[in-house]
């Protein structure tokens, strides 16, 4: 139950901008998962999350997911230094890029493991990620302008 438990947290804060230990509680229940605070307390602690501020001022919880904080600035500074421009298409996002940097940016988007995302094709200066719905490629773009300060 705590290995599905941790699973569907993950899933949770990758899908939303969760900011609180209740907001998550709730989001646990209602996917099935009966969870109090406290629970949800040691889950963050085992899971070793941590709150992000993004654009706007506020936090949410974030997951490394490559366990250092050096790889996620590493990816964090190839996107801020190469993002040209984004745009979306229906279900598609076009991100733009200084020229011979997109495999470089497609790499770092593969890497974030956004659930949207199912995969990235990459040019000299242009990608193209092809999302589930258009609804997730706006999501995507809003959150890649909050990484690159757009």
């Amino acid at each position: 139950m705590k290995l599905a438990r941790h699973e569907k947290i993950i899933e949770l804060i990758r899908q939303y901008d969760i900011d609180t230990q209740e907001e998550l509680a709730a989001r646990l229940n209602q996917a099935g998962f009966k969870v109090t605070q406290a629970t949800v307390s040691r889950d963050i602690r085992a899971l070793k999350l941590t709150k992000v501020t993004v654009k706007d001022g506020k936090s949410r919880y974030a997951i490394l997911d490559h366990g250092s904080s050096e790889l996620g600035d590493k990816y964090s500074r190839v996107l801020k230094d190469a993002v040209s421009s984004m745009d979306t298409g229906q279900n598609l996002v076009v991100v733009k890029t200084v020229t011979g940097m997109a495999m470089a940016v497609a790499t770092a988007l593969d890497a974030l493991k956004w659930p949207e995302i199912l995969g990235c094709i990459a040019g000299d200066d242009t990608i193209i990620c092809a999302c589930k719905t258009s609804e997730q490629a706006v999501s995507v773009v809003k959150k890649l302008n909050e990484i690159v300060g757009s």
